[in-house]
């Protein structure tokens, strides 16, 4: 995903979007997107999960507010409704997600 697509990709999605702000060079960036991954193929019928380079993508980023990586930004109904920073196991992050999924 990128900044130019964020609109449409995100904040016109029809179901929750999560958005991995991330890096190449961020080690806790790697260790969280497999999690992501399985996350997103068990629950493809609730919701979206992209990811957007920091470093290629610095508008959106800025616009939100990422300070720091990984951020988890979940989007619904364009609006930000939850924000998760850190690298979480997969339990803890579904547990942050109760109620969005």
């Amino acid at each position: 995903m990128t900044d130019a697509s964020f609109d449409v990709d995100v904040l016109k999605s029809d179901k929750p979007v999560i958005v991995d702000f991330w890096a190449e060079w961020c080690g806790p960036c790697r260790q969280v997107a497999p999690i992501l991954e399985e996350i997103a193929n068990e629950q493809a019928e609730k919701l979206t999960i992209v990811k957007l380079n920091v470093d290629e993508n610095p508008a959106t980023a800025g616009t939100y507010g990422v300070l720091q990586i990984p951020t988890l930004n979940v989007y619904k109904n364009g609006e930000v409704v939850k924000q998760i920073i850190g690298a979480k196991p997969k339990a803890m992050l579904l547990r942050e997600l109760e109620g969005i999924i």
